[in-house]
């Protein structure tokens, strides 16, 4: 019969198992932080950087894990001549962002007045192309842009959060010129209030010093936020981005641009109108109308389909054999049902005006 002594033994055996069992499943795996590593080294070397460049760059476990985060410039498709109808804000996006950021030397004469702002604010209605700009305005500027989303911030360790933060900026610089992303920054930089949680306090302030910090006149870093809420984020937030761009719904002269676009590479019928569809598409977005353009294109391919599906899979093969001849795109096909909704706005029933949208104040 065993003794007490033994017992007791076995019982501090199976504890300390237990405890280590549970402190591994908490800890953060070898495995995981292994691959961040090697996603955000692979990223950055997309970025142009040859491997004594990485090397140099001497990259902690948190600007790595940063690094992750990168969209590579090759990896951009969007440019500002995909994008229709914003021509103005375009312009101003190169003469206050863009070239303050590629040629500081042109700049340099005016001192800090002429510097690139250290924030821009992208706020309007969804589906205007406030994300198409962002990502446009990092291809054409060449900087490096990191895309950061709320998750890459946050830790369930303790104080692991503010450490990210100051490796998002370290990383930055380190990258520079570069740009920091915020899609939805209301979620982010929600107006502060007594109900918050500490640890999203602290990583608000230890964000808002090091933004502070880029005051070097040899900084090259933006942030770059997008909202549709711009009333929702903090005013200290809305100061240190002092470039605010609305982006509105189209109106008739922008839709018809975004419709051309769109339309580009679709064969029309005889006779058909994008001046007329962009009259009918009155307060839709930019979204609104590719997904009108493309539920619209879908007309002409199921009715091709269905004719020659009666005749089963035989009908279709000879079809792909003669080369799929599907009929042009009419205007008609936009007011055709399907999923029982409409595929344009009826401009008798508009949505609310872009004029009442509210510009966010200091």
């Amino acid at each position: 019969m065993p003794s007490s002594r033994d017992v007791g033994r076995v019982v501090m055996d199976a504890l300390y198992y237990a405890l280590r069992y549970v402190l591994s499943s908490l800890a953060d795996t070898p495995g995981a932080s292994k691959k961040s590593k090697e996603k955000g080294e692979s990223l950055l070397s997309q970025t142009g950087l040859s491997k004594e460049q990485l090397a140099a760059l001497d990259l902690d476990e948190y600007e790595t894990s940063i690094a992750g985060e990168i969209i590579p410039p090759q990896a951009i498709d969007t440019t500002f001549e995909s994008i229709g109808g914003l021509d103005e804000i375009i312009n101003s996006l190169r003469e206050t962002v863009i070239y303050p950021l590629t040629y500081p030397e042109l700049f340099a004469a005016g001192g800090s007045l002429l510097s690139a702002p250290r924030g821009v604010l992208l706020y309007g209605h969804p589906g205007c192309g406030k994300t198409m700009l962002a990502k446009a305005l990092a291809k054409e500027s060449g900087a490096t842009f990191i895309n950061l989303p709320l998750s890459s911030l946050t830790s369930k360790w303790f104080g692991e959060s503010n450490k990210l933060v100051n490796g998002l900026f370290s990383l930055a610089r380190k990258v520079q010129p570069s740009i920091i992303f915020i899609d939805e920054i209301d979620s982010l930089f929600r107006e502060r209030s007594q109900a918050d949680h500490e640890v999203t306090g602290m990583l608000k302030a230890e964000f808002m010093t090091l933004w502070d910090g880029l005051t070097s006149g040899t900084d090259r870093i933006l942030v770059l936020g997008a909202t549709n809420r711009p009333n929702d984020i903090d005013p200290a937030i809305l100061r240190r981005m002092p470039k605010r761009f609305a982006i509105r719904l189209p109106n008739y002269e922008q839709r018809l641009k975004i419709l051309s676009l769109m339309l580009s590479h679709t064969k029309l019928a005889s006779g058909f109108s994008i001046e007329e569809l962009a009259r009918r598409t009155d307060g839709l977005s930019g979204s609104d109308l590719k997904e009108t353009c493309r539920n619209a294109a879908m007309v002409p391919v199921r009715e091709f389909m269905r004719e020659k599906g009666r005749a089963g899979k035989d009908g279709l093969e000879a079809a792909r054999r003669e080369g799929f001849h599907v009929r042009p795109l009419a205007l008609d096909d936009f007011a055709i049902h399907d999923s029982h909704q409409y595929h344009y706005v009826d401009p008798s029933k508009k949505r609310a005006p872009p004029g009442a949208y509210v510009d966010p104040v200091d």
